[in-house]
Order: structure tokens, then C-alpha cells, then sequence
């Protein structure tokens, strides 16, 4: 059940309404049965495989409490091995078992794992995230364990965010699931308005900027340079309107209960470095990954070689979290090393750092570099497999005529030009929708409606990070 359908419109307006209608005590129970429900709308044997990891995670909290010392250790070793063996098995079996194959093939000794046909649950290194970050927090002593086996389970399945986040910490999400929400017509509207923002980002931009880039990278041999510049232009914002435009909607359905979830986006190409780029971007994931493994490992406090080692180890794990494939891997190397080259840079000439530019022109050449830099990362997160990556980046040096077509009229190429500089300008105010005043909610929600209605892409594609 995607949230650009009318079936989730239809859903959210159900549960919504007899959320409000319940008394306190049964609304946990509608949730989590209408999270179930949410769920199974994709694959229904999905519930299984997630139902497995959230009974090993519940009792493993509960004797994180109860024991010390090495005890507790095992405990959490065996909750997190639970976890990502799930994600090893669904995710990466067959990555394993491929370069295992050819590796072994070097040496003499070919070793073929079993073929298997598996399934990949949508969202599951996004739950799978979020219920490691129970645990982890349980055993530092930063979260109590839950007893309710129900709520924990609605701490996993919260429909809102369970299949592409935000990834929420328990301290953030567990608590409110006891709170009593009543009807607040400011938060209803903020909430509100903030799920048509996700759905005008989804439906009117993200995926009309899809059907240029689609054509683009379906032939990348038979496309001209600036066929490619374009695409590549494209899918940036394509991508961060899609993902935003979850977000939003995610962050907006949970609002008008009187959920409070993490934002997870801000306007991060307004950013002026690699690294203020990943304080912008996917904010759950990369605090996520500096809270449990940047901090673990050392972070910064370690010689100047170890940091250095320490942050390409968070980058390259991150790529690898976002696909099976060697070129999600080289897009995480690419950024961990951008971040090194810019601390290297910094370090030799201090004045030179973004975060020391003041004027006009040099805020405008930090971001454009810092675009420029993501945007050609973005080509390797785009692209699968080597032999494409190869021919985008032959036409892009040849700069052959295109045979390739576009499948976009230049009428629709200017619009799509236009709506991402509005993008980008509305970003670059820090503007939201939720933010203006509730008196502006009957102005702006049939304005809305009127312009997704008419310049919308019903073509209920489906969402790019739920791939992961």
C-alpha cells in the first residue's frame, strides 16, 4: 500500500477517524492491527519474517535488564545477530554467495553456496535498524525494557514509518504509544498540510523528473552529454523529492494523531559541505550510524589515521546498507572520501573551510561544489551494474549524438526546470507548509489538491527507498 494511492487516503481516513473515536486504552490495539494490515497490503508473508525478529528482540530486552556482565553481552550479541542475520539471509545472501564464488574461483577452489529465490521484505533494513537501536539502548541503560509485548511490537510496525522511516530511537517513539492524544485542530492542519507538501514532492515532481531519468539510464550508451548531465540533474532531486516526500507524508499521518517523529530532511542541497550534507540528509540513518557505529569504533577520539579509517568504515557500511551491489558500496567510499579530502583541506588551510565563508559569492561555490560532488556520487547509486557506469561515463567523455529519445516534451522539461528551482528557493528559506499559520489551511489545501489533481504523475510509482 503505497501512500501516493487512494487506497492509503482511504486507509489513513479510517484509521484516523476511529483513532479519535476510541477510547485510550483500545487505540494501541487499532494501531498495531491496522500496522499489520499496512504491512500485508505489500506481501502478506512479509508479517512473518517481522514478527520473528520482534519476539527475539522483545524477550532479549527484557534479559538486557535483568542480567550483568557477560551475560548481558551474550544476550545482545545474540539479539543482534538475530537481526542482521535476517538482513544477511534476505538482503545479501546472494551478493555473498556471488563474490564468495568468484573469489574462490581465483584461488582454484570454486565454493557455489546453494542457489536461493528470497524475497526481499520491503523496508527491512529500516526496521531492522530501528529494533537494533531497542536493544543497543536497553543495554547502555538509556531506555527501560517494554513489557507490553504489544506496544513493543507498534514500536516496530508503527504504520507511518515502518516500511522507509524516519528510523526513531525508542526514548523518542516508545513513550508516546502510552500518552493520550486528544483532537488538536492546529496540529490536525499542520499535519495535514505537511502530507499534501510528501504528496505534491512524490506525484507532481519526483515522479515527473522519473520519467525523463528512466529514459535517460534505461539507454545511457545512446544518449549525448547533455542528455546525461540532465538525468543526472534530475535524479537528485528526483530522489530527495521522493524520500522527502515519504518523509513528510510519514511525519504528517503521525502528526494528526499526536505522534511527534523525527524530521529527516533539511534542505540538504542548500549545504555547503559533504559533510553538513549528511546533517541534512536521511537524518535518521546517519545519526543512526554516528550513535552506533561512528561512536563506537572511536569517532573522533583516536589518532588522526584511525578517524580517518573510522569514517570510510561508517561510509562504505552505509552504501552497503542501502544495496547488495558493488556500486552502493563505491557511492558510500566516494562520500566517506569527499568528508576526508574536505577534513584534509580544512586542516591545512582553516580559512579556506565552507563553514568559514561568508560572503555571497563563496556560500554560492560551496554549495554548487558540494551539489556537483553528490550529484556525481549519485550516478554510481543510480547505475547497477559496472558495464553501465562504464558507457555513462564513455558518452558523458565522447559526447556523441544522442539516438536515444528523452520521452519529455522541452515544455515539460522547463516546468520540470521550474518546479526544482522552486524546490530549491523553498528550501533555501527554510519554508514549510506546516509552519504557516492555521489560517492559511483552507487557502492552501484545495490550491493543493487543484495543482496534484492537474500536473501530477498517477503512475503509483513506487517509493525508491522502499527497495531497502
Amino acid at each position: 500500500m503505497v501512500f501516493n494511492s487512494l487506497q492509503f487516503l482511504v486507509f489513513f481516513g479510517i484509521v484516523t477517524s476511529a483513532y479519535f473515536l476510541l477510547a485510550h486504552r483500545f487505540r494501541w490495539m487499532l494501531l498495531l492491527a491496522a500496522s499489520c494490515y499496512f504491512y500485508m497490503a505489500f506481501v502478506p508473508i512479509y508479517l512473518v519474517i517481522l514478527l520473528v525478529t520482534i519476539v527475539i528482540d522483545y524477550w532479549a530486552g527484557i534479559y538486557l535488564e535483568k542480567f550483568e556482565g557477560q551475560a548481558k553481552k551474550i544476550f545482545l550479541a545474540f539479539s543482534l545477530l538475530a537481526n542482521i542475520g535476517v538482513l544477511a539471509i534476505f538482503k545479501y545472501y546472494g551478493f555473498i554467495a556471488s563474490n564468495l564464488f568468484h573469489v574462490s574461483q581465483i584461488f582454484g577452489h570454486a565454493v557455489q553456496l546453494p542457489s536461493l529465490s528470497i524475497l526481499l521484505p520491503i523496508g527491512l533494513s529500516f526496521h531492522t535498524f530501528q529494533a537494533m537501536s531497542y536493544t543497543i539502548e536497553v543495554y547502555r541503560g538509556n531506555q527501560p525494557a517494554e513489557r507490553n509485548f504489544v506496544i513493543y511490537s507498534l514500536y516496530v510496525m508503527f504504520y507511518p514509518q515502518l516500511v522507509a522511516g524516519p528510523i526513531e530511537r525508542p526514548q523518542n517513539l516508545l513513550h508516546q504509544f502510552y500518552e493520550r492524544h486528544t483532537w488538536d485542530s492546529h496540529r490536525v492542519k499542520a499535519g495535514l498540510l505537511q502530507m499534501l507538501e510528501g504528496i505534491f514532492k512524490k506525484v507532481v515532481i519526483a515522479d515527473r523528473l522519473a520519467i525523463l531519468v528512466d529514459s535517460v539510464y534505461a539507454s545511457v550508451g545512446t544518449q549525448s552529454r547533455g542528455h546525461l548531465i540532465l538525468a543526472s540533474i534530475f535524479y537528485s532531486f528526483q530522489i530527495y523529492c521522493d524520500f522527502s516526500g515519504y518523509s513528510d507524508i510519514a511525519i504528517g499521518a503521525a502528526r494528526v494523531m499526536g505522534f511527534n517523529l523525527m524530521d529527516n530532511f533539511k534542505a540538504p542541497y542548500a549545504a555547503k559541505s559533504v559533510p553538513e550534507f549528511w546533517r541534512k540528509w536521511h537524518i535518521s540513518l546517519s545519526t543512526w550510524f554516528k550513535d552506533y557505529v561512528y561512536i563506537s569504533l572511536g569517532g573522533n577520539r583516536v589518532s588522526i589515521p584511525r578517524w580517518y579509517l573510522n569514517i570510510m568504515v561508517v561510509f562504505i557500511i552505509s552504501g552497503l546498507w542501502h544495496g547488495a551491489s558493488w556500486n552502493f558500496v563505491i557511492w558510500g567510499f566516494l562520500h566517506g572520501l569527499f568528508q576526508l579530502i574536505g577534513f584534509m583541506i580544512n586542516r591545512k588551510f582553516p580559512t579556506l573551510a565552507a563553514d568559514q565563508t561568508k560572503s555571497i559569492v563563496g556560500v554560492a561555490f560551496y554549495r554548487l561544489l558540494t551539489f556537483v560532488l553528490v550529484n556525481f556520487a549519485w550516478v554510481f547509486f543510480r547505475l547497477v551494474h559496472f558495464s553501465e557506469i562504464k558507457q555513462y561515463f564513455t558518452q558523458l567523455y565522447l559526447d556523441v549524438p544522442t539516438i536515444g529519445g528523452l520521452r519529455m516534451q522541452t515544455n515539460e522539461i522547463v516546468f520540470s526546470c521550474l518546479l526544482i528551482l522552486g524546490l530549491y528557493l523553498w528550501d533555501l528559506k527554510d519554508l514549510a507548509l506546516r509552519n504557516l499559520p492555521s489560517k492559511y489551511f483552507f487557502f492552501l489545501v484545495p490550491f493543493l489538491v487543484f495543482f496534484i489533481y492537474f500536473f501530477g504523475v498517477f503512475s503509483l510509482k513506487q517509493f525508491i527507498y522502499f527497495q531497502f
